[in-house]
C-alpha cells in the first residue's frame, strides 16, 4: 500500500492562517478605526457629557446641554466640520454618568467626553486628554453655620478660641464628609484625614446633586469636589459657605480614545484658536467670573502655536 506523502507545514504557511483568521476580527472592531473617519463616514460627532456637573456641563430648563464645556465642544465640533470639509455634520449629545464616562469614550461610544474630567496618569492608561481647559482643584462646602472651628482646621489655621477643652481633632471627632465615589477627590479624602488629624466617617455619594443635599439636611457636616461646581451651587442655594481654599491642584481636560493622534490634533488646535481669541475672556466670565492674572496666565501657557 502506498505511503501518503507527507505534508510539510512552513513558518509562512503558518503566518497566513493566523492572518486570515484574525484580519475579520479586527475589521469587525467599531472602536479600532480611528474618530475622524468614524464622523466623516456617519456625518455626525458624538459628544459625550455629564447632566450634574454645572457650570461644566448640564442640562438647561429645556433639557439641553449647556455649560463651559459645552460651549468649547460646540468650537471644536465646528472645527471638525471644517477639517473634514463637510458641508453639514450632525452632532449627538450622550449623557453619561460618573462610572461609565471613561468606558464609554475608550469603547468608542463617545468620540469625545465634554465635562469636568480630571487627567491623571492613572485615567490615561484608558483614555487620552485634550490640552488643559480650566484650573481645577479640590474645595469644600459646608453650612454657613456650621461652627468656626471646623472651618479653622479645614483651612489649616490655628484655633482663635480657648483650645483647653477640646482640640481640633475632637472637635471634629463626630464629623461626617461627603465625596462623590469614583472620583479623585474621593481618593485624595482618604489620604487627607490623616493630615487633619480627625476621625470622621466619609460617606460616598452619586453626585453633586446628592452631595450638596446631604450638606443641607445636615446628614453631612462637608462635602468636597471640584471647587468651581460648589462655587455655583453656592451661589444659587442661600446658607451655604465655599471655603476659601483650593486643596489641590487639579488640571481639567477633555477626555478622546487613545492613540489618535489625528483627532487630538484637531481638539487641541480648535482649543488654542479659542484661548487665543478675543472673545474666549467673556465665554470664561459667562460661567465663572472674570478670570484674575493667575487665569489668564493658565490659559495663555496652555495655548499651543502653530
Amino acid at each position: 500500500m502506498p505511503m501518503r506523502p507527507r505534508r510539510h507545514i512552513t513558518g509562512l504557511t503558518i503566518v497566513a492562517l493566523i492572518t486570515t483568521a484574525v484580519l475579520p476580527l479586527v475589521a469587525a472592531n467599531p472602536a479600532s478605526a480611528a474618530t475622524l473617519d468614524r464622523v466623516r463616514e456617519a456625518g455626525k460627532l458624538t459628544l459625550g457629557y455629564r447632566v450634574d456637573a454645572r457650570p461644566f456641563s448640564y442640562q438647561d430648563a429645556s433639557g439641553q446641554p449647556t455649560g463651559y464645556s459645552i460651549a468649547l465642544c460646540q468650537g471644536i465640533a465646528e472645527e471638525i466640520k471644517t477639517e473634514l470639509g463637510l458641508a453639514e455634520m450632525g452632532v449627538d449629545w450622550v449623557p453619561v454618568t460618573i462610572d461609565d464616562r471613561f468606558e464609554a469614550v475608550a469603547e468608542g461610544k463617545v468620540d469625545l467626553l465634554c465635562g469636568s474630567a480630571t487627567a491623571t496618569l492613572t485615567r490615561r492608561e484608558q483614555v487620552s486628554f485634550s490640552i488643559r481647559i480650566f484650573p481645577g482643584g479640590i474645595g469644600a462646602i459646608l453650612r454657613s453655620e456650621d461652627t468656626a472651628p471646623l472651618q479653622e482646621v479645614l483651612l489649616g489655621r490655628p484655633p482663635s478660641g480657648p483650645i483647653w477643652r477640646a482640640s481640633p481633632a475632637r472637635i471634629l471627632e463626630s464629623k461626617i464628609f461627603s465625596v462623590v465615589g469614583g472620583t479623585s477627590a474621593e481618593s485624595w479624602l482618604s489620604e487627607r484625614l490623616d493630615h487633619f488629624q480627625l476621625t470622621a466617617n466619609v460617606v460616598p455619594v452619586e453626585n453633586y446633586d446628592a452631595g450638596i443635599e446631604r450638606v443641607i439636611s445636615g446628614d453631612s457636616n462637608v462635602f468636597f469636589g471640584e471647587r468651581s461646581i460648589l462655587l455655583e451651587t453656592a451661589a444659587e442655594r442661600s446658607g451655604l459657605t465655599v471655603l476659601d481654599r483650593l486643596f489641590t491642584y487639579e488640571p481639567i481636560a477633555l477626555a478622546l480614545q487613545r492613540n489618535d493622534d489625528d483627532f487630538r490634533l484637531v481638539v487641541d488646535r480648535a482649543l488654542s484658536r479659542a484661548f487665543g481669541s478675543a472673545g474666549f475672556r467673556d465665554l470664561y466670565a459667562k460661567w465663572f467670573g472674570a478670570p484674575d492674572e493667575n487665569t489668564v496666565t493658565f490659559f495663555r501657557q496652555g495655548v499651543l502655536p502653530e
